[in-house]
């Protein structure tokens, strides 16, 4: 059977509870308007500043994005990739390039893009240390093929600072962002086991192509396995 509050036990809680906020009243009151303060202040910044800077700064990458498309298609090695490098990372005279929306767009959608935009520019160029600089600060937002590239780049920046340990571990990580996609999962596996090989780690290697083999062996990657494992001194296939 319940037990019934009396009229006395009624009296103590009010009480207590009286004598509580005597003495606690003032930290109560002070972490309330803490808290309100600070929910009055991110709903601010939010509506007020965060949304207008997010807008400024996707009308601003527009042009940058067209900089960046003709870059990434353009396949010579001549001045004119450099140029437009330059126009990617530092706009035309008119529009800014990607690393002034960097520097005053901080926190968007937009300078988190040209996070990526830069490193590959700079990569392009052989900036390494400024390439896995931009890239690594680079979130996909779970866009599993560019976050495959932004990890093959880091390794190629990697690879060319002889930063071997580091390079083989961006690859390895480009390969495994969607294991589903076989053609770039194969593409970034394969570049794992030769680069392995061509750096002397045998082993790695070798495990890395018989990976490539039985979990891509319809893609062009993992029909070439065999030819590297027979050249690495494994004839077990």
């Amino acid at each position: 059977m319940a037990h019934k509050s009396t009229p006395k036990q009624g009296v103590d809680i009010v009480e207590e509870a009286r004598v509580f906020w005597m003495k606690n009243n003032k930290p109560v009151i002070y972490i309330g308007s803490i808290i309100i303060l600070a929910l009055a202040g991110w709903i601010f910044y939010k509506y007020s500043i965060q949304a207008p800077k997010n807008k400024k700064a996707n009308d601003l990458v527009f042009v940058t994005q067209k900089y960046f498309s003709e870059f990434a298609n353009d396949n010579s090695d001549d001045s004119a990739k450099i140029q437009l490098a330059g126009k990617v990372l530092n706009g035309d005279g008119m529009n800014p390039g990607a690393l002034k929306i960097i520097n005053q767009y901080g926190g968007s959608a937009a300078a988190n893009l040209c996070q990526y935009y830069a490193g590959a520019c700079y990569l392009s160029l052989g900036q390494f240390d400024k390439a896995i600089d931009h890239l690594k600060k680079f979130d996909a937002n779970g866009a599993t093929q560019i976050e495959s590239h932004a990890y093959g780049m880091l390794g190629d920046a990697s690879a060319e600072l002889k930063k071997n340990d580091d390079a083989l571990n961006y690859y390895k990580k480009a390969a495994n962002v969607n294991t589903k996609d076989d053609f770039t999962s194969s593409e970034f596996l394969f570049r794992a086991a030769a680069f392995a090989q061509m750096t002397g780690n045998k082993n790695e290697a070798i495990a890395l192509f018989k990976k490539l083999k039985s979990d891509y062996p319809m893609t062009e990657k993992g029909a070439s396995a065999d030819r590297y494992l027979a050249r690495l001194g494994d004839l077990t296939n």
